[in-house]
């Protein structure tokens, strides 16, 4: 968590987030009645980038440390081999836990069993369903160029669907998904898992500091 020296928004929190994941944080916030925090977001597509992710939060960083008094970001590790926390030790800035967003979705415990006994797992949550043919087949350059495909993917075996909301109704979305890429299909309704206790503890720190 980032304290700065001024408070000049309404919101004394600012949470940095990847668009992947800011609709369930703003979904979480409002059920914990953090309706007023503002939220940045990161385009999801740095996922496929992940060398840029760190460049794009320190602009975030630059940008609003001066008008928010805490700052949280809202990703995991997610690819950037640690260059993410040395930027956010300058800060004195915390995150989500974790390597990778499924990571907190399903529960660190939980996914290290999932990995343990399948490595070769491809992990989807409803955001990278609804935005699979974007975000995968075309972000990956699958729809220009089909033989990537085992190039890309010929180590995985199936596709995990970590399913946050049912209503969605992605299942069928999942399976054609796994069927694209030739992987074996499973469904695991995790709701948001860790995401709902670490944001809880981001509103207990700034509640004790005031």
């Amino acid at each position: 968590m980032y304290c700065g020296k001024t408070q000049r928004q309404a919101s004394n929190l600012l949470i940095i987030a990847c668009g992947a994941i800011a609709r369930e944080i703003q979904t979480v916030l409002n059920l914990n009645g953090m309706n007023r925090v503002k939220i940045v977001q990161i385009a999801a597509a740095l996922h496929n980038y992940p060398q840029q992710i760190t460049a794009a939060v320190t602009e975030r960083i630059s940008k609003y440390r001066a008008e928010y008094e805490h700052i949280f970001v809202a990703y995991a590790d997610c690819g950037t081999g640690g260059a993410l926390d040395k930027l956010l030790q300058q800060y004195g800035i915390s995150r989500l836990q974790g390597a990778h967003c499924y990571e907190f979705f399903v529960g660190t415990e939980r996914f290290a069993q999932l990995h343990e006994t399948e490595p070769g797992r491809f992990y989807v949550t409803d955001y990278l369903l609804q935005n699979f043919n974007l975000l995968i087949m075309q972000g990956m350059g699958l729809n220009k160029h089909p033989k990537l495909l085992p190039i890309l993917f010929g180590n995985y075996r199936e596709l995990v669907y970590l399913q946050q909301n049912p209503a969605t109704n992605l299942v069928k979305q999942g399976r054609m998904a796994a069927d694209q890429l030739g992987l074996d299909y499973r469904v695991i309704n995790t709701g948001y898992g860790q995401l709902v206790d670490e944001l809880k503890q981001v509103k207990q720190v700034i509640k004790w500091q005031h």
